[in-house]
């Protein structure tokens, strides 16, 4: 379902045409007015990993028409998509997130017809504390109540152990995605009385940007929980000595680690770190030291030329000096 974000208006091609398995199709043609909310989710998703990750050796690669022939022809994010990894607990938990941010959005926008704000908070409040409920609260639960619909698919038609595996992972780290829309949601406030005084205050509840989500999602990711490849009646932590840890709904699950992503594999699609841009000062994930794999560095110069101390000349045109600059650059050997 991710590459219906490369559809400018997935809405015209009608339900069947869409990269949507027979499960979604049915649900898009119940409800195809959701189309939009459901492209808008997987571009969100799309473009949060590839921030999150944009200085680290695996930078969420997508896989483009291009590159996989026909659409369709392989999954948008390759390897990491079944991988079992860290990075493929990300990518579920950060596409289930912006499924359910897009379509709650969309729900408080009046956008569709079933959905609007959400109407549990309404006529509610503490009088005695001055404030109430009003204006449009996010309702985020229908926007999770229709990411589950949309996502999630029973374990029990699958066969094999590690698919079994594979597939609760998923479903888990979907689940995770969700939790932290929820989590995040905040109180947002408005005062009334004369002369500003705040005697009165209407509140509603906001769910956060989906940067902030994503921040959540990677730090998530960053302690991640490896679990084991064998399910017994529930999934449980891979190491023998932390199994009494309980796990919560909104961590982060792996079976497989993940391979270093320092040099490239065709079969794997794993396009190697050479050639990407690093910071020579920098310590950190995007540092030379690391994103090169020890491997070391080319350094060039780069001449920039940009447009500077614009000035507005009455009437009616704007003049510009012609800067020139020269940085250095430097990537991986």
């Amino acid at each position: 379902w991710l590459g219906i974000a490369s559809f400018g208006v997935p809405e015209k091609l009608g339900c069947a045409n869409l990269p949507l398995n027979s499960r979604q199709k049915e649900l898009c043609k119940k409800k195809p007015y959701l189309l939009p909310s459901i492209r808008e989710g997987a571009r969100l998703g799309i473009q949060e990993c590839r921030s999150q990750f944009r200085h680290e050796r695996w930078n969420c690669m997508v896989a483009t028409a291009t590159a996989a022939g026909p659409l369709g022809a392989r999954p948008l994010f390759g390897y990491e998509l079944s991988s079992g990894t860290k990075e493929t607990a990300f990518i579920y938990a950060v596409m289930a997130a912006g499924l359910v941010h897009s379509v709650t959005r969309s729900c408080s926008a009046g956008n569709m017809t079933e959905c609007s704000c959400d109407t549990t908070l309404q006529n509610g409040g503490s009088a005695s504390e001055g404030w109430h409920w009003g204006g449009c609260s996010d309702d985020v639960q229908y926007g999770m109540w229709f990411s589950r619909k949309f996502l999630d698919f029973p374990i029990r038609n699958t066969t094999g152990k590690e698919s079994k595996v594979l597939l609760a992972m998923n479903l888990h780290n979907n689940e995770a995605g969700r939790q932290a829309v929820a989590k995040l949601m905040s109180v947002d406030c408005r005062c009334h009385g004369v002369s500003g005084s705040c005697a009165v205050k209407t509140c509603w509840k906001t769910m956060s940007s989906f940067e902030k989500i994503g921040h959540l999602l990677k730090d998530k990711y960053e302690n991640s929980i490896q679990i084991s490849d064998k399910i017994k009646r529930k999934m449980r932590r891979r190491e023998k000595d932390q199994r009494k840890i309980p796990i919560h709904k909104d961590d982060l699950l792996y079976v497989n680690k993940s391979p270093n992503y320092c040099v490239e594999d065709k079969k794997l699609g794993i396009p190697g770190t050479q050639g990407r841009e690093c910071n020579r000062t920098s310590e950190g994930a995007d540092g030379c030291n690391l994103l090169c794999c020890g491997r070391g560095y080319n350094t060039h110069v780069v001449r920039h030329v940009e447009r500077c101390e614009c000035k507005f000349i009455w009437c009616c045109y704007v003049r510009c000096r012609r800067c020139e600059s020269m940085a250095d650059v430097h990537t991986c050997k």
